[in-house]
């Protein structure tokens, strides 16, 4: 008996050889009454001869071919079987991974864990009995050095590759498999050598009682003095609701804490709010206060990193006529300290394009650079006309919002102009379909409102109040509108936030606010310009917040890592692990024009120091310098990237964070169907761990190891079709020598 992994044995073996016919009784009586009348044949030949030494010979000869062709005839072969003089091989498998340090096996009134549990299987004297018959070796998987997962398909393939005449396996686990090839694509190999496989569950298959955090989706950067919402996830197998508080620490002392009620035997997702007031790299600690029932507590706490920064986006409002909604808009964002806006009016009686402060500037930027800075561009009642837009400046926006990862925001007005959008590069990113018929809109005298979606309820854009159910009442009570464009539908793949409360589309009711992702950027439509009516009472409370809200939403992915010509990015912004992380980068020459063919590297290093470079594929000619690569997360944590540009020389370093739930997590369900299932397509049997006396009794019912059987087709065997050469050539050669025909 020893505990090495499992190796090849050197048995000798023993061969038992018999001869075996695959013929029937009518060939055989065939082969008989041949041979008997060429005998007959051949006694009459001699005695006519007059017993003549030749003519003996020859017949001879004749007789000896004929009966080893009536022998050949019946297809002989000649068979051999091999059977070890060794001990057969018993492996015994021992599942030591993480979740098996779950406490749920009780042993004696007492719990203990189920590797506990599963200490005396590991020790050789359990098995002395079967090392008389067998040669038990026991091995423990999963190997050293893998922490978060449990394979159990290649132990059992493993022990068919490594070892000869295996009698049988027995594997010790939960059976909670999370890595690998499903068990049951081995047990085709198991039951083709007729090896069975026994199984020994350990642990309950119902769930410990327990409040676990399950993920914290802090964003990568935050501003300062602007709330940053920090969202969470609980997961409860508690029988009952539980009101728990919330714990958030940040690495700089302040504390914050939120009531929250966690629903029995599911997941709760809920957000904190936090404005921080300096800048700098933080760490967010959320903890779960320890319930009276639950009997795991290590999985009650989590922290994510985020940077905070002082802001500065750079926003451009282009609009036609200076309507409440621009002159309320562009007031609104000149104010705020984070922001740098710039307006282009091309108002339609006016020679001069400009204004009269400095926010205003004289052209729509001429060149890709220039236009390139811009965070967010809102699109205001303009379209293809003299003095607007032309259709080269409309492509320029669509390659700044698809490659450079920037936010369109369409409003439109009264005057329609943004239906000739329609026949320009814009309009595959518009949400919506405009109704042709009407390019005026609809206006009303009575004041019309919004009304949320179920994804305009769940979504940060329209979150005008700390809690859902304010939230609505908010939307619900804001002043109502007079004037919104006709729209026929929303396109496929849009998310619509908000619906006319009475008017209706081609699709039931009319999408005025709907955002959809277009390339690397976001899109927003708001399709009335009554939003400054929101200001009513309570000045720019509810009408800037909703604008802020849009503006550092659409800007907040392009401006995750920037340098002085390099920018990153990449999606899903909180991205988990095992998920496929679609990186981006745009790159500029020293000239300051996009770089249309490069080689750009993303070396990225895992938390536990492994190091992998991702080439980032150039989209050509036309991608603004935008490159593009994937990268597949494995591991939770800070992952440190360094992107760098062979032709510019420049280099750029930050980092992300990928949440990650352990695949290995105590206190989970074991899982004894799995191990029945393989004991049952074996012809194994599924024993309990309680029940020491059993295992013997089972074990020894597995059939011995098949011997090696080896046939040699002796009617087809090259020597003895030479003998029947050799036998008629004689014959032959006989019969010419004494002067027979």
């Amino acid at each position: 008996m020893n505990t090495d992994p499992i190796a090849e044995n050197s048995a000798t073996n023993t061969a038992y050889q018999s001869l075996s016919f695959s013929t029937s009784p009518w060939l055989v009586l065939a082969s008989v009454l041949a041979c008997a009348i060429c005998f007959a044949l051949s006694w009459l030949a001699i005695r006519r001869s007059g017993y003549s030494r030749g003519i003996i010979g020859l017949e001879l000869l004749r007789c000896g071919a004929v009966l080893l062709g009536a022998i050949l005839l019946n297809q002989p072969e000649w068979i051999q079987d091999f059977r070890s003089t060794q001990k057969p091989t018993f492996a015994i498998l021992v599942d030591r991974s993480p979740s098996m340090q779950t406490q749920d096996v009780v042993i004696d009134k007492k719990a203990t864990s189920r590797q506990s549990a599963s200490e005396a299987i590991s020790k050789p004297d359990s098995w002395s009995e079967l090392s008389k018959i067998a040669n038990v070796v026991i091995s423990d998987f999963p190997p050293q050095g893998v922490v978060d997962g449990t394979d159990l398909s290649s132990p059992l393939g493993s022990v068919l590759d490594n070892a000869s005449n295996v009698m049988g396996v027995l594997v010790v686990s939960d059976g909670d498999w999370n890595a690998g090839a499903p068990p049951v694509s081995v047990t085709s190999r198991y039951r083709t050598l007729g090896t069975p496989i026994f199984a020994m569950p350990v642990g309950s298959p119902t769930r410990l009682p327990d409040l676990e955090l399950l993920s914290i989706d802090t964003p990568t950067f935050g501003i300062v003095k602007k709330g940053v919402r920090i969202p969470f996830t609980i997961e409860s197998s508690l029988p009952r609701d539980v009101v728990s508080t919330i714990v958030i620490n940040t690495s700089d002392g302040e504390r914050l804490t939120k009531e929250v009620r966690v629903r029995a035997m599911s997941r709760t997702s809920d957000a904190v709010v936090w404005t921080p007031k300096t800048e700098g790299d933080f760490s967010i600690n959320v903890e779960i206060p320890e319930h009276s029932e639950e009997t795991i507590t290590s999985n009650n706490a989590a922290s994510s990193p985020i940077s905070i920064r002082q802001e500065k986006l750079k926003v451009l409002v282009i609009d036609s006529l200076p309507r409440w909604e621009y002159r309320y808009l562009r007031n609104a964002l000149s104010r705020d300290p984070g922001v740098d806006v710039s307006c282009l009016l091309l108002h339609p009686d006016l020679d001069r394009v400009g204004g009269g402060s400095k926010d205003y500037i004289k052209e729509f930027p001429a060149t890709l650079e220039e236009l390139s800075k811009y965070d967010v561009v809102f699109l205001g009642d303009v379209g293809i006309d003299k003095g607007q837009l032309t259709q080269e400046q409309c492509q320029m926006i669509r390659g700044l919002v698809e490659f450079q990862a920037s936010g369109l925001v369409f409003m439109p007005g009264s005057q329609g102009s943004q239906h000739s959008l329609v026949e320009t590069p814009l309009e595959p990113l518009m949400p919506v379909v405009l109704d042709p018929t009407n390019p005026d809109g609809i206006g009303t005298r009575n004041a019309m409102r919004m009304e949320l979606t179920e994804a305009g309820r769940k979504s940060l854009l329209t979150k005008l109040a700390d809690t859902a159910e304010d939230n609505v009442d908010v939307w619900m009570n804001l002043p109502g509108f007079q004037w919104h464009a006709a729209i026929a539908r929303a396109k496929a793949g849009v998310e619509v936030l908000a619906v006319h409360e009475t008017a209706t589309g081609e699709q039931g009711r009319m999408a005025l606010l709907a955002t959809k992702t277009f390339g690397a950027g976001k899109v927003l439509f708001m399709g009335t310009d009554g939003v400054w009516r929101w200001r009513k009472g309570v000045e720019d409370k509810y009408h800037y917040r909703f604008w802020s809200q849009v503006v550092r939403w659409m800007a907040y992915q392009r401006n995750m890592a920037k340098g002085e010509s390099m920018r990153f990015y990449f999606s899903p912004d909180t991205p988990s692990i095992g998920q496929t992380l679609t990186l981006r980068a745009n790159v500029m020459q020293t000239s300051g024009e996009p770089l249309t063919q490069g080689e750009v590297t993303a070396r990225i290093e895992s938390p536990s120091g492994k190091s992998q470079s991702i080439k980032l594929a150039s989209g050509g000619s036309e991608s603004w310098g935008s490159f593009e690569g994937r990268y597949e997360t494995t591991e939770p944590g800070t992952h440190k990237v360094t992107l760098l540009c062979k032709q510019t020389a420049e280099s750029l370093e930050t980092s992300f964070f990928v949440q990650g739930v352990s695949r290995e997590r105590i206190g989970q369900a074991a899982r004894p169907k799995v191990l029945d299932e393989l004991a049952r397509l074996t012809g194994g049997k599924s024993l309990s761990l309680q029940e020491p006396n059993q295992w013997m009794d089972a074990i020894r019912m597995a059939p011995q190891p098949p011997s090696t059987i080896r046939r040699i087709p002796l009617w087809s065997h090259p020597w003895l079709v030479a003998l029947m050469v050799a036998l008629l050539t004689a014959f032959w050669i006989g019969r010419k020598a004494i002067g027979l025909i």
